[in-house]
């Protein structure tokens, strides 16, 4: 994939696999560290490491309290193997720094709680440009039911109570709020058009899935 130049004011998409595909996150404590790393390093102040400040399952997400942000956090969603998060660059470089920090961070709390060395993602994170309006929009649905694209809330067991999206707070179930929801939800007259906007997109992700996943597997000699 060829290099992004990052614009302050535009959105991305970014994301990233674990290196052979591993589980990236095991368990809801893993989950919850991810979650804090966003916004505890969303700050132009360099904060340093947060693996060895206080942090329990049942600790409220909190962070820096300092309007200097380096990334406005639209959504994202959290599967085992891989993770999504759609942005807006809000200071110059701030999603490259962002994305350093949260990637160095978390791989460093999570080769030493599993006693691992090394590297933990599939090489540098991905970036795609949201360009226009639309794909704003269907890019905010897709992440936030992308446990549902993958058919992991359909699993059941432990693997898909840890899994975390955005989606909680888009239709006000979750309080803590990680994300700025303006942009997309400012553009729906109540909570509830947005939420049947998204569910109403869901069959299509799910065909379009269904179909790359079979021109892939024609693709193979």
């Amino acid at each position: 994939m060829s290099r992004i130049d990052f614009s302050v004011g535009e959105f991305y998409h970014i994301y990233n696999h674990g290196i052979e595909n591993r589980d990236i996150f095991k368990d809801e404590f893993d989950s919850l560290r991810f979650l804090e790393s966003l916004i505890m390093f969303n700050s132009e102040t360099p904060i340093g490491s947060i693996y060895e400040q206080s942090f329990n399952q049942e600790k409220t997400l909190g962070g820096p309290t300092s309007k200097s942000k380096l990334v406005n956090i639209i959504a994202y969603c959290l599967n085992p193997n891989h993770y999504h998060l759609l942005l807006e660059q809000v200071a110059d470089n701030g999603i490259s720094e962002f994305m350093k920090r949260l990637g160095g961070g978390y791989t460093m709390y999570y080769n030493k709680r599993n006693k691992r060395r090394g590297h933990l993602f599939h090489g540098k994170f991905k970036g795609v440009w949201v360009n226009t309006n639309e794909y704003l929009l269907h890019l905010s649905a897709y992440i936030n039911l992308n446990d549902r694209v993958h058919s992991i809330d359909s699993l059941g067991g432990p693997t898909s109570k840890f899994i975390k999206s955005s989606w909680g707070e888009y239709i006000g179930e979750v309080k803590e709020a990680v994300c700025e929801k303006d942009i997309i939800l400012g553009q729906f007259k109540k909570n509830e058009d947005y939420k049947i906007y998204a569910e109403d997109a869901l069959p299509i992700m799910l065909d379009r899935k269904k179909t790359e996943r079979e021109e892939k597997y024609l693709m193979i000699e």
